[in-house]
């Protein structure tokens, strides 16, 4: 990939009778950052439990895991269901653990049902329903309008009829994505975040999202006007930052809308400090996960999503201390001090199995990310560790079966849609 393996940082004294369990809602086995957050803590000691979608995902093979609790979610379940499974599995670990949740479903659910599962486990003290409103698209977007955060021009179209009004008038290219988490797994409108070319797409889109789309339309940032950048946090009781991080996405897949492919760390004390303003204002506490567009047009960030989690990303950012915000998490609710450090710059991040063909589609798509530094001064694979190796493999191995039944498909219609079927050669080209 280039680079050399980044340099670990100091390793902080957590309290490793405290174990940490990784809590995730929904069907999605090849899941780095959960792998990650089994990494970063099962390095310093700490006992280490996942829930997992069947024995033979990444996250099971990890060497640092001391058990996997199999448990396959849809997100579709009813919350005294899922708050029943954890409880169950917080006996069988049989001591508090703190709780790492990988998804909106899962942040949202610990914090509605925190009275049950506080003492069984350890999480942050948030209110109620913030993550659950910081989770939804709209909710995002009246918390930025009400604390005068930037945010890209929206709209919440509660019909059909609203939509072909909004097709009239919108300026086109825009972003469709779903509306809240938990519905989003029930009934999705989009498959993810989706770009929409005009008002004939839009309609023929619409047809399907039913009588009350689940669907946030939001303003296209254009990639040649605007750089991403990211933010990772963790904040306590008070709200106050006690590792907070800054860096700069290069490339995504799919391209300029999914997940983060290949990243770097970036200072930017202008960000580091309107985020930590936001969450400060509306008393969030927790890990969070902050994606940010620096529109070049108007000079401002606006803040595209607050995932009340840690992003799958996180391991791109740790500080000189030897903190991420995992670790951070573990260490303030064990009752321990954060460290404090300054974050590794220009350190670089690549999540293997969608980079490649991220670098490929952005060399065509064109676009320049200008804060990116020129070389990495290390870099952090998602996957592959010298020290637990096995995740990668086992990633590669759930990869290759798809792949393959795909290639085979492909030679099976070029087959029956050869010349002689299909009105000859030149008919194809």
């Amino acid at each position: 990939m280039g680079g050399q393996v980044a340099r670990r940082g100091g390793r902080p004294a957590v309290d490793r009778s405290v174990p940490g369990l990784i809590v995730k809602i929904g069907d999605y086995p090849l899941h780095h950052g959960g792998v990650g957050a089994i990494r970063s803590l099962g390095r310093l000691g700490v006992p280490m439990y996942a829930i997992t979608e069947d024995r033979f995902t990444p996250a099971a093979a990890s060497r640092y895991l001391r058990g996997r609790f199999v448990w396959p979610t849809t997100g579709r379940e009813e919350p005294a269901h899922l708050v029943d499974g954890l409880l169950r599995i917080g006996r069988r670990i049989g001591r508090p653990a703190v709780l790492i949740p990988t998804d909106e479903e899962a942040a949202v659910l610990i914090a509605e049902h925190a009275a049950a599962l506080t003492g069984p486990f350890l999480l942050p003290r948030v209110a109620a329903g913030l993550p659950r409103r910081l989770a939804s698209k709209e909710g995002l977007h009246e918390l930025c309008t009400e604390h005068g955060v930037p945010s890209p021009a929206a709209v919440f179209p509660r019909s059909y009829a609203d939509i072909e009004a909004y097709a009239g008038r919108a300026r086109f290219p825009v972003v469709a994505k779903n509306r809240e988490a938990f519905l989003r797994r029930r009934w999705p409108a989009v498959a993810g975040t989706t770009r929409i070319g005009g008002p004939a797409q839009l309609l023929d889109l619409a047809r399907d999202w039913g009588p009350r789309p689940g669907v946030i339309l939001q303003e296209y940032l254009p990639r040649e006007e605007a750089e991403d950048w990211i933010v990772h946090a963790y904040f306590d009781a008070d709200s106050a930052a006690l590792a907070l991080f800054t860096g700069v996405k290069v490339r995504s897949w799919p391209p300029h809308a999914g997940m983060t492919a290949c990243a770097y760390v970036v200072d930017n004390p202008e960000l580091a400090e309107l985020s930590a303003q936001f969450a400060k204002r509306i008393g969030f506490s927790g890990t969070a996960d902050l994606d940010w567009r620096f529109d070049r047009r108007d000079g401002r960030y606006k803040l595209l999503d607050f995932n009340p989690r840690m992003g799958a990303q996180f391991r791109l950012f740790e500080s000189e201390a030897g903190v991420d915000v995992v670790r951070a998490q573990h260490l303030d609710l064990t009752g321990r001090a954060v460290p404090e450090g300054e974050q590794r710059a220009g350190h670089r991040f690549v999540v293997e199995n969608i980079d490649l063909p991220a670098l490929l589609a952005y060399r065509r798509s064109g676009g320049t990310t200008p804060h990116a530094p020129a070389r990495a001064a290390g870099t952090e694979l998602a996957w592959f560790a010298g020290d637990d190796p096995l995740p990668f493999f086992t990633m590669l191995a759930r990869c290759a079966g798809p792949g393959v039944r795909h290639l085979v498909q492909l030679r099976r219609t070029g087959r029956r849609a050869g010349p002689d079927r299909a009105g000859g050669g030149a008919a194809q080209r």
